[in-house]
């Protein structure tokens, strides 16, 4: 059974993107903030239109313009969403773009954190990933599968410097009025293997680093993973894609109540980001359950 894929669909879209792409495949303590290429962008926008179905949404939208409006005042703000698709960060701005000026001002205030490997996967995962503004980071699952004592030496030193940049850069979008963006699992779900689903224990230090914060779950899905390839070769299915954002959350008191009443020996820092997971569970589930 053949499936649409974006290289059989959208070569010409493909090829566009790739002489538009100008960010280094190699990511240094120099160039952790990329900001979006608005070429590309045009072009991912040419696939949505396609793809999206009648319907598509975001619901809760006035909350996450309040933190929009929050991140401008000079607090610092936070979103955190599922993450089932390489597409669910430009639907979303896509469908915030063209919900009114509001939205659009909150779609343009995003900075969503990303690992580099979608730097170094390959060129077209980088011209699709480039056309949203992203600080990188050197996520520390990465080491999983080094087993050699120097070159594991070598990442890591590698990595500290990447994730210290990153770190600096972020403390001052935070206060200039960006909203950051964090995939809490770190990786996209994939159906079959719950561990994907898990929050990293790293998503504790994000809320301690931030004031406010808004939840996002995901109802529908554009481009399914295909296990045997890169993200030109995921599946792509049209779907009615709705996002569903929560209240705003203060961070410190989320935090605080995620740890009431643990053991001393508790991991209380994977626990904060059960609990996360676990209320997008049941954003996710909300969404589902609408008509």
């Amino acid at each position: 059974m053949s499936h649409d894929t974006i290289s059989v669909k959208y070569p010409e879209v493909i090829k566009e993107m790739l002489r538009n792409s100008a960010q280094s495949a190699t990511v240094t303590e120099d160039n952790i903030f990329q900001p979006g290429n608005m070429a590309n962008r045009v072009c991912v926008e040419k696939i949505l239109k396609d793809y999206l179905l009648p319907g598509s949404r975001v619901s809760g939208l006035e909350n996450i313009e309040e933190l929009q409006r929050l991140s401008v005042s000079g607090k610092s703000c936070l979103l955190l969403m599922e993450h089932y698709s390489n597409f669910d960060l430009p639907a979303l701005c896509y469908l915030l773009e063209r919900s009114g000026k509001t939205g659009k001002a909150a779609a343009d205030s995003l900075i969503a954190i990303a690992g580099l490997k979608l730097n170094e996967e390959s060129a077209v995962v980088l011209a699709f990933s480039e056309a949203y503004s992203r600080i990188v980071i050197y996520p520390s699952r990465y080491f999983d599968h080094i087993t050699d004592p120097q070159a594991l030496a070598e990442e890591r030193k590698k990595s500290n410097a990447i994730n210290r940049a990153a770190l600096h850069h972020m403390v001052r979008c935070k206060h200039e009025g960006h909203i950051v963006l964090v995939f809490p699992s770190g990786t996209r779900y994939r159906p079959g293997n719950p561990d994907t689903k898990r929050g990293l224990k790293e998503i504790d230090s994000y809320l301690k680093a931030f004031d406010h914060m808004v939840l996002v779950g995901i109802s529908g899905n554009l481009l399914r993973i295909n296990p045997s390839g890169e993200m030109a070769e995921d599946i792509l299915a049209r779907d009615t894609v709705v996002f569903r954002v929560s209240p705003i959350i203060d961070c410190a008191e989320f935090r605080s109540r995620a740890r009431e009443g643990l053991p001393p020996d508790a991991d209380a820092k994977q626990i904060t980001a059960d609990r996360i997971m676990q209320e997008l569970e049941k954003l996710h589930a909300e969404i589902e359950a609408l008509p």
